[in-house]
């Protein structure tokens, strides 16, 4: 019986201002595995009704460019997060060469988002957060469909103000 590989990691975040000790976690199983990082944010639909409301009142050119400018924009916010993570934290550690991060967007219901993106990827493993809470860690109904329904292992990283890593 041989280890495991893992030659791809899908790391799910929120953009969130406590999401930093779960990418360290990712980047660490990257480096180490010399992976390929997938960071996936997944944007919530508007549902029907907002939809309706916004296609009755705005012509459907300027629906499509806002939505595609709001996916630009998410894109260039994480490119920058993972600059400034090297520039910050992996070249203070001599680290000189960065783990090959490739940022997604999409849309949908967070969990079915993050498993979809998982198996269309061919993922080896899944790393994403849990708040932490005056101590006591709160798995998220996405955290817990997550674990609960993927094919592949899930590392659950606790974040928030209390948790130093």
């Amino acid at each position: 019986m041989s280890l495991p590989d893992i030659n791809k990691i899908l790391y799910t975040t929120s953009l969130g201002p406590y999401t930093r000790s779960v990418y360290r976690h990712a980047i660490q199983l990257a480096q180490t595995n010399q992976a390929e990082l997938i960071m996936l944010h997944v944007v919530s639909p508007i549902g029907e009704m907002g939809e309706a409301l916004i296609r009755k009142y705005l012509p459907d050119d300027l629906v499509e460019k806002a939505h595609n400018e709001g996916v630009v924009n998410i894109l260039e916010q994480m490119e920058k997060r993972v600059q400034l993570f090297f520039d910050e934290e992996l070249l203070s550690l001599g680290i000189t060469t960065p783990v090959n991060v490739t940022p997604k967007v999409v849309e949908g219901i967070h969990y079915e988002a993050i498993l979809a993106a998982a198996k269309h990827e061919e993922v080896d493993m899944i790393v994403m957060g849990t708040e932490n809470k005056l101590g006591i860690y709160s798995q998220s109904h996405t955290t817990q469909q997550v674990i609960k329904r993927a094919k592949v292992p899930v590392l659950v990283v606790p974040t928030g103000k209390d948790y130093n890593s």
